[in-house]
């Protein structure tokens, strides 16, 4: 398997992906990967998401389809050189990938060979389950099992303490410690650039922020940007 799982589509200042279109390029150019499947479903606003994300992969040299214009989505999936999971919520993006019965469509073609890029909604996506994704579980998917595609779980968009903050609410650090209360499976807290490139067996942390990586029972590890996260989280989980 190939994924690139980014940690947010925008970075402050800039525009639509222009902060990871390097990576972007170089990853679906690795695939021979001309035409890219848009999966949107994760924002309310389709048609209007869809444009976003095809003006963007225009300037990169790449033709985008969006899923939610297909009239057989499960035969544009099955079809589908490589693929692109946008942010927005991800309960949603779940849900509307469960009801439509592609989630393990989606999974057969990225375990085949497939290039996955998915920012932010889509990055949680690729995790065992969704229980790290920071948003409002505005829907209800049914089940929170995604789609398995590493054995390690990402919190996108991940916020340091902040000392001189006088805000008395939980950190994401204590909200992760949570989850490792009642969940062994290890947490990579991706900060806002940050990126993980998933090439076979190997993983490796891209972008320039260092990762912090969460195990049950473990005091966290920071893991430096081009640092192999391999060494400190299982592998990908055999297809």
């Amino acid at each position: 398997m190939r994924l690139l799982l980014i940690s947010n589509s925008t970075q402050h200042g800039g525009g639509y992906l222009e902060h990871c279109a390097e990576q972007v390029r170089a990853f679906f150019a690795a695939g021979g990967v001309e035409r890219v499947l848009f999966v949107p479903f994760a924002l309310a606003d389709l048609d209007g998401y869809a444009a976003t994300a095809r003006a963007a992969f225009a300037k990169l040299g790449l033709g985008l389809d969006s899923l939610h214009e297909a009239t057989d989505r499960a035969a544009a999936v099955r079809a589908a050189q490589g693929f692109f999971v946008g942010g927005g919520n991800t309960f949603r993006l779940l849900h509307r990938l469960r009801t439509g019965r592609l989630l393990e469509p989606l999974r057969a073609r990225v375990v085949a060979g497939a290039p996955y890029l998915g920012t932010s909604a889509g990055s949680n996506l690729a995790c065992p389950t969704v229980r790290t994704t920071n948003d409002m579980p505005i829907v209800e998917p049914g089940s929170f099992d995604a789609l398995r595609l590493v054995s390690f779980q990402i919190n996108p968009h991940y916020l340091d303490p902040q000392p001189d903050l006088k805000h008395m609410g939980e950190t994401r650090e204590t909200r992760i410690k949570e989850f490792h209360e009642e969940n062994d499976t290890p947490v990579v807290g991706l900060r806002e650039g940050g990126m993980v490139l998933v090439d076979g067996s190997r993983q490796t942390l891209l972008g320039p922020p260092s990762a912090r990586v969460f195990r049950r029972g473990e005091a966290p590890i920071e893991v430096p940007s081009g640092g192999d996260l391999t060494a400190v989280v299982p592998p990908p989980p055999a297809s």
